[in-house]
């Protein structure tokens, strides 16, 4: 459905995108990740021809995005980071306005409009200012904007930001449901919406494609230590749970009781010997647990 071929893009003499290849098909939900700066929103500015590329090819279900702009911004739906709403306008005449630029008739409007106000949940507020709506409305609305022509394709970047976590659950919930009938591009800093939503992330930095896998096969590549969480309640914790690995943190939770975090190699599984050492030296194990491999790990190690 998305195909990059050694796309690249310049500012003045910035290079904000680096000889991208990549291929997204169709029905994928793929988190775009990268730091600030890293090159995302000007990638997806290209695949929506926003932007041209100084350099390669862009192909949307086939077709040339320079070649064949209009027909490929039909199958496009895209909410940009600004989410650009015309505030003094009602939700329903923004929605008409959106139904005018795209060209949908007037035998077909009102199937439109009736659609993207049920699938985007913003019945309560079609007849109301844009102004006067919830950020998490807004964005709703900007989500509708999105699907009104039924595109193949939806880009989102940073859908969630600035929105409550009851709001973020929200919209996170909703771009699931939209995700079912498309291909979804979703550019974001909040980790939990990638692993909520998404079965695949590429990670840029610097403009280049540094990592572009399933979750799954992402988290198993980590080469970072693991954090093994003890508390324990007992004489001399410190001295003899630094034989086992490097100990990276230890607090007193109660009197003679110990909060312990062990670093260890990925490799290296150490719980049954914390265990072991405890019936031996006869202290109360209160607590033993591998703290899991994160996405913002995997970042982290990747762009850092």
């Amino acid at each position: 459905m998305i195909s990059l071929k050694q796309v690249s893009k310049s500012f003045y003499n910035t290079k904000a995108v680096d000889k991208i290849t990549l291929d997204i098909d169709k029905g994928e939900v793929v988190g775009f990740l990268g730091p600030n700066g890293a090159g995302k929103t000007t990638t997806m500015r290209m695949i929506t021809d926003v932007y041209s590329p100084d350099e390669g090819q862009i192909l949307i279900d086939g077709k040339d995005s320079t070649e064949s702009d209009i027909e490929v911004k039909k199958k496009i739906g895209y909410l940009p980071e600004n989410n650009p709403l015309y505030q003094e306008m009602l939700v329903s005449e923004y929605l008409n306005f959106i139904a005018d630029l795209r060209q949908i008739n007037t035998a077909e409007r009102k199937t439109a409009l009736n659609r993207v106000v049920s699938e985007t949940g913003i019945k309560d507020v079609f007849y109301k200012p844009i102004d006067e709506l919830s950020k998490g409305y807004k964005q709703r609305v900007g989500l509708a904007q999105a699907i009104m022509h039924q595109p193949q394709i939806l880009i989102l970047d940073e859908p969630t930001e600035g929105l409550d976590p009851n709001q973020r659950v929200e919209i996170r919930q909703l771009i699931k449901r939209l995700g079912e009938m498309r291909t979804v591009i979703l550019s974001t800093h909040v980790m939990q919406e990638v692993k909520a939503t998404c079965s695949r992330a590429i990670i840029i930095n610097k403009g280049k494609l540094i990592a572009d896998d399933s979750l799954d096969k992402l988290l198993d590549q980590s080469t970072g230590a693991k954090h093994i969480h003890v508390e324990i309640e007992g004489k001399n914790v410190r001295p003899k749970l630094e034989n086992l690995g490097c100990v990276e943190q230890i607090t007193e939770a109660v009197a003679g009781r110990h909060k312990v975090v062990i670093s260890t190699p990925k490799d290296a599984e150490i719980r049954p010997q914390i265990f072991e050492m405890a019936t031996k030296e006869g202290w109360k194990l209160w607590e033993l647990h591998q703290e899991e491999v994160s996405l913002e790990d995997i970042f982290r190690d990747l762009t850092q």
